[in-house]
């Protein structure tokens, strides 16, 4: 083999941006409180996008919209790390992002055993994140329960597989990102990657929020 220095540089990457609210149990034992009071039919979402499953509750698209104390300070912790994802993501600047007005889309969804979520992403927004309120039972023999999974955005790219690209280091491994969320973890991310959650397994529930950004 020749001696050749090479320069390894990454294209068509993705970001996420992952941050820890801290001290957060009281506040999610408020929220989980208050999604289960309202786990009810006028607060269901009236127009779901997919086949509405038993097992999984999803609210309506309101939720930051709601008065409630617990959720004006889920709101502001949320909204604000989609702020700062962008302005490290990109080129606009802290001053430039404070002349636009974020619009959301955000609802909670609970999930109890066998609930999940299929595949899909949000093409009428640019920023998505999750927020765990409650990450639910963990079981030992189950350990694919109620993941979060980020499919790869390179369509094809595991087309061909052998020894020599099968083992990839990330950020360039060719097999999707797989995230166990923690009670006080938010994800946020483009909103064209498609997601799912597997089934959850555990004998209570799973409660997450989500929300859509849009900036104008």
């Amino acid at each position: 083999m020749v001696n050749v220095p090479i320069r390894i540089s990454s294209a068509f990457a993705v970001p996420f941006g992952e941050a820890r609210l801290g001290a957060c149990g009281h506040l999610n034992r408020q929220l989980e409180a208050l999604f289960l009071a309202r786990e009810t039919d006028e607060h269901r979402n009236p127009t779901p996008s997919h086949t509405p499953q038993v097992e999984t509750f999803e609210s309506r698209f309101n939720l930051f919209r709601w008065p409630d104390s617990c959720v004006r300070e889920l709101r502001a912790f949320v909204l604000d790390c989609v702020a700062q994802t962008v302005i490290q993501a990109s080129n606009v600047q802290p001053e430039e992002l404070a002349k636009l007005t974020m619009h959301n889309h955000t609802w909670y969804h609970v999930s109890r055993y066998a609930g999940s979520f299929v595949a899909h992403h949000h093409p009428l927004a640019s920023w998505s994140a999750v927020y765990c309120v409650r990450a639910g039972e963990r079981l030992p023999d189950r350990p694919d329960s109620g993941i979060l999974r980020f499919l790869d955005t390179r369509p094809g790219a595991d087309s061909y597989l052998d020894p020599a690209n099968r083992r990839m280091r990330a950020p360039y491994a060719l097999k999707p990102r797989e995230m166990r969320l923690e009670e006080g973890q938010v994800v946020v991310f483009p909103s064209y990657v498609f997601h799912e959650v597997t089934p959850f397994y555990g004998g209570d529930t799973r409660i997450t929020v989500a929300t859509n950004c849009w900036f104008v």
